[in-house]
């Protein structure tokens, strides 16, 4: 990891390199930073040029006039810089190397080496004054250096904590998208029982209490939801302040990590049935369905062709967007559901609602995390995950989601409601895709 010096610190050593010449007569400064090296065979502090006073001085002669000294101290590190004290620095003493009309004077740190300060003479030779006066002058560099490098140090350990905090949030998100269906369901399924249990039936009580127990984790959520909210809109990262000489290779894993604990992270792909896979869930639709008085219709072909995609994920994705279908249509209205929809060498499911459609505007945002539209301003809760969720776990197993709004021709199809139709397609098993010569759906 390479830390390179602050337009601030630079700055600071042309300030004390004009004092060098102005002052004390220097003909040409330079000042160097040690390169820290991740795989260093050794401990030998590794120099770079930072600051050369001045400037013209160097065009005419080259920084080839300098034949640096073997100086072989322990390589201070960004994390090492960022626990000492200033006063450590302050009573570090200078140890300045000279050579003919050359004076080398090492920014050392407790017996650590952040730089070299080397400065040079052409008319006279430097005395013990001088050479005292060039010694507070690196102090001051040492004592710069080390703050600068603790700063840059904090920023890196702000930026990876703020990574963090984002990974943090999107899992909290997905799991409490992921908890709130089946908790929908599983109430849905109380009130059902209640209605079947005569008012003396002893197994009444133990429906109440599922009810009961299922409302209040309801409430729960939506003091989730609440928490979520307000980090996103009133807690947001703090801002660095802006540096343009700054640059920091920080070691922050990005794109190598699993997803967030999404229904079958990790798990192989494997044959499955469209038809075998939406039966468990079309039990809790239905109970959803007849409590929201709606109308729910399946159309499944016999025999298809199996699909190759995760269990797990699929059962999710189908999830999502059906919870989504009867969330949003309204009392009154229907949902139709058909499998067995054939493109190239994909199988799809389309799910098919009469509620008020998707406005233009909305559906080049739908996958978007937490974006709901024209939704937002309805009473219907919701967090803008179903669909973001449903997105990234098809497209991991190589399908695709289409939208449509108004909604395809169904025989649900009504002048009143323009609907919205989904479509998941999902890759054919590999021994059925042979049988297909046809390239992928663009």
């Amino acid at each position: 990891m390479l830390m390179s010096a602050s337009s601030e610190f630079v700055a600071l050593c042309r300030e004390q390199m004009r004092l060098l010449v102005q002052g004390l007569g220097a003909s040409l400064s330079i000042v160097y930073l040690t390169r820290e090296l991740a795989q260093a065979p050794t401990n030998e502090a590794k120099l770079i040029p930072v600051v050369v006073y001045p400037e013209t001085a160097l065009g005419r002669q080259g920084l080839s006039i300098f034949a640096l000294p073997k100086y072989n101290h322990k390589l201070l590190t960004a994390a090492e810089a960022s626990s000492r004290e200033d006063a450590n620095v302050q009573n570090t003493p200078q140890q300045s190397l000279q050579s003919g009309e050359q004076i080398f004077v090492p920014l050392i740190c407790e017996d650590m080496m952040v730089g070299l300060l080397v400065t040079t003479r052409e008319d006279r030779a430097w005395n013990e004054q001088e050479r005292s006066q060039i010694e507070r002058i690196a102090q001051t560099l040492t004592i710069a250096c080390i703050l600068d490098r603790r700063r840059r140090w904090l920023e890196v350990q702000l930026h990876q904590q703020q990574m963090l905090q984002e990974k943090q949030q999107d899992l909290l998100d997905n799991l409490l998208h992921q908890f709130r269906n089946p908790l929908t369901a599983l109430r849905t399924f109380g009130k059902l029982l209640m209605k079947r249990l005569r008012p003396g039936d002893t197994n009444r009580e133990v429906a109440e209490s599922i009810v009961r127990e299922s409302d209040r984790l309801q409430e729960l959520l939506k003091k989730f939801d609440e928490v979520i909210d307000l980090t996103a809109t009133d807690l947001e990262p703090l801002k660095l302040p802006p540096s343009q000489e700054v640059v920091v290779e920080a070691t922050v894993e990005k794109d190598n990590q699993p997803a967030l604990l999404l229904p079958g992270t990790g798990e192989k792909k494997t044959d499955c049935y469209l038809a075998e896979v939406l039966q468990a869930l079309l039990v809790s639709a239905q109970a959803i369905a007849q409590e929201r008085n709606l109308e729910l219709i399946t159309d499944i072909e016999p025999n298809l062709p199996p699909v190759c995609a995760n269990h797990k994920a699929l059962r999710e994705v189908l999830s999502n967007i059906i919870d989504n279908a009867l969330k949003y249509t309204p009392a009154g209205g229907k949902i139709f559901i058909q499998v067995g929809k054939q493109k190239d060498n994909f199988q799809g499911i389309a799910i098919t609602d009469t509620g008020p459609g998707i406005p233009p505007e909305d559906l080049k945002h739908l996958g978007e995390r937490h974006y709901r539209g024209v939704q937002a301003q309805t009473e219907i809760p919701g967090t803008g995950l179903g669909l973001a969720i449903a997105k990234q776990l098809v497209e991991q197993m190589q399908g695709k989601i289409e939208v449509f709004s108004p909604a395809v021709p169904s025989p649900i199809s009504s002048p009143k409601a323009p609907g919205t139709t989904f479509i998941i397609w999902l890759p054919l098993a590999k021994e059925k895709q042979a049988q297909h010569a046809i390239p992928n759906p663009s």
